[in-house]
Parts: structure tokens; C-alpha cells; sequence
């Protein structure tokens, strides 16, 4: 098994010791690291469950297209949300993002995230290569 780390600018730069995410036997699967709603060019958390939700899918698929992948490439998609009334609203976001066939998922609900951040997301996709 061999294994590479992806690294884009035009995500979030890992806060603690991970990568964006890692590529597994010839970069077939990538494990993406959880994001939350930070803006890459200021590292700062836009406001808003929407906002959130959007930036997460929006740093989510641009760690997937530094793979060489896209979102539809995504099999597994674990959500984690500090209000799971908001699960709706996931919905409707990942509705304008994703297409059938919709990878599997979770969604959990947890006391808290970093940064004071409302959801996170994390994937495992795999690539048509």
C-alpha cells in the first residue's frame, strides 16, 4: 500500500497535526480530513449555519479536485452537526452540490466542534483512474 498527502491553498490549512487528506494505492481513495466553515483566504469562520454549510461542501470539493476527483467521486460523507434541527438545511445545500447516485452518510449530532463552527464534514471518495 503506498500513501500520499493532498495539500491545496484553496482549502483551509490543517489547524492541528492531519492532512486535507490522504490518498491510498495509487490515489484511488482519499480520506478528506473534516472541514468546517473557514474561509481559506482569511482562516476565518463565515457566519451562519448556510454559510457554514456551503463553505464546508465549497473546502471539501476543492481538497477533492487537488486529488484529481470531484464531488461526484464521493462514496461516504460523515456529517457532524451541534444542532441536528439544522439536518434539513444540510439537505438543501448538499442537494445543489451533489447528484445521484448520493454517497452514503451520517449525520451526528456532538455538544461542540472547533472554532465554534456548527457542522463539519468529512468523505472518503474514490477516483476513476
Amino acid at each position: 500500500m503506498s500513501k500520499f498527502v493532498v495539500q491545496t491553498n484553496d482549502a483551509p490549512q490543517a489547524i492541528g497535526t492531519y492532512s486535507q487528506a490522504v490518498c491510498i494505492t495509487g490515489g484511488e481513495t482519499v480520506y478528506l480530513s473534516g472541514q468546517i466553515g473557514l474561509d481559506p483566504a482569511s482562516m476565518e469562520m463565515v457566519h451562519g449555519i448556510d454559510a457554514q454549510i456551503e463553505q464546508v461542501i465549497t473546502n471539501l470539493k476543492a481538497v477533492i479536485v487537488a486529488s484529481g476527483g470531484s464531488l461526484s467521486d464521493v462514496v461516504k460523507l460523515n456529517v457532524y452537526l451541534t444542532d441536528l434541527g439544522n439536518f434539513s438545511r444540510v439537505n438543501e445545500v448538499m442537494g445543489k452540490h451533489f447528484n445521484q447516485p448520493y454517497p452514503a452518510r451520517a449525520a451526528i449530532g456532538v455538544a461542540a466542534l472547533p472554532r465554534g463552527a456548527l457542522v463539519e464534514m468529512d468523505a472518503v471518495a474514490v477516483l476513476d483512474k
